[in-house]
Parts: structure tokens; sequence; C-alpha cells
């Protein structure tokens, strides 16, 4: 399975929580990457990607739900 397919399993709860954890391995990435050298530089650019992914993720889903909502507000009033 892929990474973005695992991600549109979870739910919002579970994103924000691993971004904010991607969020806290990239800061200390950057530390480490100006004091010393990184043993794995591509890893940065992953959590990067990972974080917008998640935020991606979650703009389609704010977006689908307002969607939904102006989908039922428009059938209420016509109905």
């Amino acid at each position: 399975m892929s990474e973005t397919s695992e991600l549109r399993e979870m739910s919002n709860e579970q994103l924000h929580a691993t971004m904010a954890e991607t969020r806290k391995i990239l800061f200390r990435m950057r530390i480490q990457a100006q004091t010393e050298r990184l043993d794995v530089p591509t890893e940065m650019r992953r959590n990067r990607r990972q974080i917008a992914r998640i935020k991606t993720i979650l703009r389609e889903r704010e977006i689908a739900q307002t969607k939904a909502a102006i989908d039922q507000a428009i059938e209420s009033a016509a109905g």
C-alpha cells in the first residue's frame, strides 16, 4: 500500500498527530543539518513531502465537507 493511501485511511485527528510528529522530526533534522552532517539527507525532503501530503488531504476533506453543506442547504431551500 502506498504512503498516500495509508494517510487517506487515517482520521483527521490521526493526521494532525502525524503532522505534528513529522514537524518535530523535521525541526530536529534542520538543527542537526546546521550543526553537523545528516546521516540521510533525503530524509528532510521525505518529511517535507509527508507534511505537504497531510495538508493536501486535510484540505480536500475540508472542501468536500463545505461542498456537502452547501449542497444540503440548496436542497433544503429548494424543497
